[in-house]
């Protein structure tokens, strides 16, 4: 980065620098550490600026999770109390954008500009968003509130790198998985929370998850204001002029990033869903969208720019790379199995109990959280960390495979190897993402660098949700047209009632199918159910793709033994710090291979 000093001390004697029995011909050099943890003052990880900016990101996750979580089980009851408004999906359509494409921005302007104020206005953004939300009265003023959410997300959701920078790089892991449980609250048992407030307190009714999450927000607020003293501009940049980096931001840059990633993400969300895939509308955002980023790719390659938006040499590290992928390709499994689950759940196990049917929804949820909480606070302790990695990717993947085999009577077994298979992805996911800050050159840059790989991973699983998507509507509409109305005719419903039957089915509404006996519906239910299954068992199937290219992927990943240090990238409370730091000491390094 232009003009950029990052400082640290010399590395401590107590540093293992061996590679642990592994030799490579590629190496990573690792520095821009700031600090090493035993220079810093007794108490400073119990001092409130710790403390409170470890809190401050907990808050901000829960909220940032929990902004789509909590109203995504139920647009329907909200669109039936402010609409009916045929734009009632964007609620959750403008969060994903606005969260996802704001990542890399957020990243490298708090490298450039210091984080402080850049997470205190996201936290702000949530506050804002939450409060419109919560006293809507239409459709619209909804979609805008949830907007404001979805960009105030966008620094909440950059967790990851910002305690990456404030912990030593040996408690990386254990700092991820810290953090993770405060996921539990904001999505993991968010349709339960939300199916709550709708059935216990019908005066506030859907309100209350918009309450809940402007008391997150505002709390999460106060602590990034009172604790979050993160390097400031001065001290990353000393005589450095704020004017000159405004200057040389690449602002063409970032118009191709946001309106391509923008565009051909919305596409993806569009098809199949809001328009259908042949129609024009997704054609056309998909391929505008697609030539943005081409450009954008040609212009931060060719172009000698002061300050780019995406720095490329980040793709040139296979190690960098691969880590994303594999973050990418495990998030995409909770995304697409989130959305898979309870629609599984609501066809086939089901038993007219809404609270058990929701704790059930929700095991994907829970599942995933306990495996990245679990695989982070026991990572340094397993060691062999990409070994870890490729091994909960195969358990994962057996588990997700078997799930190919879950019939309508395998309600408790099909739970269990679902549960077990989010479990191990999690785990996964949670070794990967934290090997993304491990495996950056300049720790100095882990804005630029985490915020790209936020959003290169959204990416991946916008794509592996909409195959996951595209395959279960494809082959329901291939075993439903192939077996239900055979079903129905042979137990004696007239063939001009058929039609009616199967819109019956979503609606639950029988009244206007002419014909009907107990009998015949019994037989309809049984027969759609079975096609139900028949079009599960592809999608799981398509799940070993995923895992395999997953498993491929973690051969790549870096070696992170030889930096599990005591050093850290930035420090808290900089005024007693400063000092130290304008000393300009030596920068460490260390290798990962």
């Amino acid at each position: 980065m232009a003009g950029h000093h990052p400082v640290a001390v010399e590395k401590a004697d107590d540093i293992d620098n061996t590679d642990h029995g592994h030799t490579s011909h590629e190496e990573l050099a690792i520095g821009g550490f700031e600090t090493d943890a035993h220079h810093l003052k007794p108490g400073y990880f119990r001092s409130s600026f710790f403390v409170g900016s470890m809190a401050a990101m907990s808050l901000g996750l829960w909220a940032g999770v929990a902004g789509f979580g909590y109203a995504a089980p139920i647009l329907t009851e909200i669109n039936n109390d402010l609409g009916p408004s045929a734009n009632i999906t964007w609620v959750s359509l403008t969060y994903t954008l606005t969260s996802a494409v704001f990542l890399t921005i957020i990243g490298r302007v708090s490298d450039i500009f210091g984080r402080r104020w850049v997470f205190v206005g996201g936290a702000a953004c949530g506050l804002v968003g939450s409060i419109i939300a919560a006293t809507a009265q239409n459709v619209g003023a909804l979609i805008a509130g949830s907007t404001i959410i979805g960009i105030g997300a966008s620094a909440q959701l950059s967790y990851y790198y910002v305690m990456g920078e404030i912990v030593p790089m040996k408690y990386r892991f254990f700092g991820n998985g810290f953090l993770y449980i405060f996921c539990i609250p904001g999505s993991g048992v968010a349709p339960v929370l939300a199916q709550t407030f709708l059935s216990k307190y019908p005066s506030v009714g859907w309100r209350g998850v918009y309450y809940l999450l402007i008391g997150v927000n505002g709390l999460g607020l106060l602590c990034w204001v009172l604790f979050y003293h993160p390097p400031t501009f001065e001290m990353k940049h000393r005589n450095a002029s704020k004017m000159a980096f405004v200057k040389n931001f690449d602002y063409v840059g970032t118009v191709l990033y946001l309106g391509g990633l923008l565009i051909f993400v919305l596409g993806l969300s569009w098809g199949g869903s809001v328009y259908p895939w042949k129609s024009g509308y997704v054609i056309g955002t998909l391929v505008a969208g697609a030539v943005g980023l081409i450009a954008l790719g040609f212009w931060e390659t060719f172009v000698n720019l002061k300050e780019p938006l995406i720095q490329v040499e980040y793709f040139r590290n296979k190690r960098w790379s691969a880590a994303v992928i594999v973050s990418g390709l495990g998030a995409s499994m909770y995304y697409a199995l989130a959305l898979i689950w309870p629609s599984m759940v609501g066809v086939l196990y089901a038993d007219g109990n809404s609270t058990v049917n929701g704790w059930l929804s929700s095991l994907v949820g829970l599942g995933i959280i306990a495996g990245q909480v679990f695989g982070g606070m026991a990572a340094k302790y397993i060691q062999h960390y990409k070994l870890q990695c490729t091994v909960t990717l195969i358990l994962s993947g057996i588990f997700f495979g078997t799930m190919a085999t879950s019939t309508v009577d395998s309600k408790a077994r099909s739970s269990t190897i679902m549960t077990l298979g989010v479990f191990f992805v999690g785990w996964a996911e949670s070794l990967a993402i934290t090997m993304i800050t491990l495996s950056i050159s300049n720790q100095q840059e882990l804005g630029s660098a985490g915020g790209l790989a936020g959003s290169v991973r959204f990416l991946i699983v916008s794509i592996a949700s909409t195959i996951y998507t595209v395959v279960l509507n494809n082959r329901l509409a291939s075993t439903v047209a192939a077996q239900v109305p055979a079903a129905l005719e042979a137990a004696g419903l007239p063939a001009s009632s058929v039609a009616a039957f199967i819109a019956a089915l979503t609606s639950g509404d029988y009244s206007g199918v002419a014909g009907l006996t107990d009998d015949i519906t019994a037989a309809g239910t049984k027969a759609y159910k079975q096609a139900n299954v028949d079009a599960y068992r592809t999608v799981f199937l398509v799940t070993i793709a995923f895992t395999g290219i997953a498993i491929i992927t973690s051969f790549f990943l870096p070696r992170v033994e030889s930096v599990m240090t005591s050093q850290v990238a930035a420090t808290l409370n900089n005024k007693d710090h400063k000092n130290e730091l304008e000393d300009g000491k030596v920068v460490g390094t260390e290798t990962v291979a």
